[in-house]
């Protein structure tokens, strides 16, 4: 009989690593839901896992699965019906293979959020901490619908931020090429004419002419030595001193650094409430809510609240600790703490920093766009004046 290498969780949400016999991986399974457990991996002892695929969906198609998931559960189809019927619907040949390949291991025995496992670069630890916490719960519906909430609300931000983003974008590589045409198209030719002219040409007229000369020699120079520094960039980036080095100096800094920790400390507070609303121990949800910040620093930062937690201090005074959260924070998640509403402490904090963190992104992007323009606009009149001026004085030297 073969012999099978376990991870279950407990009722109370400890682990259990141990071996049992049983006659097929299914069987085990079964084996180890009628002792109470719920069984999280299976490995045949003297054999190797099976190799995790590498499908991923893009977020609008996870959650519009997911928002169709939880419809179909809660109207009291099984979970196998469910999978099947969202691999007939959808017509994307990529979803439909990742629901068929999950619809295969939930019918070999294995729970949901072992079957989501083999996808981790479309499931990740939020997603399938939940929908084990709903599967343990017994209400996987309503961990489903919060999980397509979740999704479609971190989409909406995105969309957000790149419809924000459009317009100062544009501008700015409009006004890159109307300035480089005046200097290397416009400039050459005005200067050929002044040329062929006995006339003093103005200070401001031959500095942009040695510029406009300086940018035709060095152009392709400029545009590899560009090219360098960024693959450059990117690569020391990727040592994890240096990135941390980065991710340090980018919170110091006096205003981006705000909105950064705003935006992970959204993060954070959000999938904690998420998780510990669905009744995931707090330290596992901490755990869990490290992996969606961006900045390391912070990463750090939770990591140390994890070890003081598990030693017995309060979450806010090991939030306190660290001294990277706001003192607002602090006070409501004491707030939270004290009478025992933390998941709805941590959601109204979520809520404030989403809130503020828009509002300035707003205000930001509302100066930065007249102030693009006035930039421009006072390059491009050094620019035409410099042109101008020779061309008056010619005009008033020819004048009788």
């Amino acid at each position: 009989m073969p012999t099978y290498r376990y991870l279950a969780l407990k009722p109370d949400g400890s682990r259990l690593r141990s071996v049992l016999q049983a006659d097929s991986e299914r069987h085990a399974r079964q084996l180890l839901r009628d002792r109470g457990l719920f069984p999280r991996r299976l490995t045949p002892v003297g054999q190797r896992p099976r190799r995790r695929r590498s499908t991923r969906l893009d977020n609008d198609t996870l959650a519009m699965l997911t928002r169709q998931l939880a419809t179909l559960v809660e109207a009291g189809i099984a979970i196998g019906d469910a999978l099947d019927a969202l691999a007939q619907q959808t017509e994307e040949p990529k979803a439909r293979s990742l629901l068929l390949d999950i619809l295969r291991r939930v019918r070999e025995g294995y729970a949901l959020a072992d079957s989501l496992a083999a996808h981790p670069s479309t499931f990740d630890d939020l997603y399938r901490s939940l929908v084990a916490a709903g599967e343990r719960a017994g209400r996987l519906s309503g961990v489903l619908e919060q999980l397509a909430d979740h999704l479609e609300r971190v989409q909406q931000q995105r969309s957000r931020a790149r419809t924000a983003l459009i317009y100062p974008s544009v501008l700015i590589v409009v006004s890159i090429l109307v300035v480089v045409g005046l200097m290397t198209h416009v400039v050459p030719r005005l200067a050929e004419q002044f040329e062929h002219s006995n006339l003093t040409l103005p200070t401001l007229t031959r500095l942009l002419i040695s510029l406009s000369d300086l940018l035709q020699a060095t152009a392709g120079w400029l545009a590899a030595l560009l090219l360098v520094a960024g693959v450059l960039v990117q690569r020391l980036l990727r040592r994890p001193t240096i990135r941390r080095r980065w991710h340090a100096m980018l919170l110091c800094l006096p205003r981006l650094g705000e909105l950064l920790l705003l935006l992970d400390t959204a993060r954070l507070t959000r999938t904690l409430a998420i998780l510990t609303g669905s009744g995931i121990p707090l330290l596992d949800a901490l755990r869990v809510s490290r992996n969606t910040l961006g900045n390391r620093v912070l990463r750090e930062a939770v990591d140390a609240i994890v070890a003081d937690v598990s030693g017995g201090i309060s979450l806010h005074r090991a939030l306190a600790r660290t001294g990277r959260f706001p003192p607002t924070l602090l006070h409501m998640v004491a707030s939270g703490e004290a009478s025992g509403r933390l998941e709805r402490m941590l959601e109204r904090i979520a809520i404030s920093q989403e809130t503020t963190f828009n509002r300035r992104i707003e205000a930001a992007l509302g100066l930065f766009e007249p102030l693009l323009i006035l930039i421009m606009g006072g390059v491009v009149l050094v620019i035409v004046l410099a042109i101008l001026l020779p061309i008056m004085s010619l005009n008033g030297s020819l004048s009788p």
